[in-house]
């Protein structure tokens, strides 16, 4: 008979999007019931570029973790064409601040701030490196002629692969992996390299987009790819290679904003997060490795302690709610009134 609880050291979420003000309220403590820790996405508007703002930013983050949740936001300041020396100096003398997040301007939601020459940050990222601050890279390229589905793969071969071999005291995190080149580019790098992969990206591919009609709440960016890049992704995921990390990527946005003629790319997967994991390794037959790809290997990159105390699992089949209420408005969470075979005990 199969094992009906299953108890993981507690994990991290390595990326993780809650927004600001009302929202957040709602949203922190379905993050905060499942991880310890999580990097809080800094694509607010404005954006948080400063250490000052990340620390007000986490203040507000902290009010909203419920008494009973152990909680830690690890901030990561927003890169843009202006980033000083200074300011990452500022950085690495801050331990909540995690590393600089580089959004190429317009490749995904509130990224019009970001990096607009990518070949221009040399001397940035030497700093960085010298310093140990670690660069977070959304890894598209926005130039209209390139084809949506190749974007990642276009950003690997013109920048990744030259910043990776022209600053080697540099650790990065490709984020949300959606392609077999980016699997296969991690693999092989040098050390200081790794990726984050997301549960939609590990339980769809754009045929759960575009098949049947257009289904918004399965829109993220990078966008979901083909079958062949989702089951290159899979592998990676359960080979047990300590470069694959857990970052959702858990990205809420209201459901008028999703079902409308410009939706918002995003899934909001922070409700059902870690048994959405969970529902992958076990389709895997490989749960054995879920606990070092959610628990550990994050932790180890970046140099900070494993957790040490535990969450539970229950093998209690349950579905994922089809609406929630998030500071009064509905949003449609990822896996709506979809079954999961695992839940969370609380």
């Amino acid at each position: 008979m199969p094992a009906q609880h299953m108890t993981l050291l507690r994990p991290d979420d390595w990326h993780l999007h809650v927004r600001d003000g009302d929202v957040l309220t709602d949203i922190v403590p379905e993050t905060s019931k499942a991880f310890h820790r999580a990097v809080i996405m800094p694509n607010l508007v404005p954006p948080v570029t400063q250490v000052e703002a990340a620390a007000s930013y986490r203040e507000r983050i902290m009010q909203a973790v419920p008494a009973e949740h152990s909680f830690q936001p690890m901030m990561a300041l927003y890169l843009t064409q202006t980033t000083t020396a200074e300011q990452i100096r500022e950085a690495a003398k801050t331990p909540f601040v995690i590393g600089f997040k580089l959004y190429p301007a317009g490749a995904t939601t509130n990224s019009a701030a970001g990096v607009t020459d990518v070949t221009s940050m040399a001397e940035v990222f030497e700093t960085m490196a010298e310093l140990g601050v670690p660069l977070l890279v959304h890894g598209e390229v926005t130039e209209p002629e390139v084809d949506i589905f190749d974007r990642e793969k276009v950003f690997i071969d013109r920048y990744l692969v030259d910043i990776v071999d022209q600053h080697p005291g540099l650790k990065v995190v490709l984020e949300h992996i959606t392609t077999a080149d980016a699997a296969q580019f991690v693999t092989e790098a040098r050390a200081g390299v790794a990726a984050t992969i997301t549960p939609q990206h590990l339980l769809m591919n754009r045929n759960d987009l575009l098949v049947g009609g257009v289904r918004p709440h399965n829109f993220c960016l990078p966008v979901l790819k083909r079958r062949t890049h989702q089951e290159a992704l899979q592998t990676a995921a359960i080979s047990g290679n300590s470069r694959f990390f857990l970052g959702t990527d858990s990205a809420p946005h209201a459901q008028a904003n999703k079902e409308n003629a410009c939706g918002c790319a995003g899934c909001y997967s922070a409700p059902a997060a870690i048994e959405l994991y969970a529902e992958f390794f076990t389709r895997m037959n490989a749960l054995d490795k879920l606990e070092n790809f959610a628990s550990r290997f994050g932790a180890e990159f970046y140099g900070l302690p494993v957790n040490t105390n535990t969450i539970t699992l229950a093998r209690e089949e349950w579905r994922v709610p089809e609406q929630v209420v998030v500071a009064g408005q509905t949003f449609v969470p990822y896996w709506a009134g979809e079954l999961l075979q695992w839940k969370l005990s609380v």
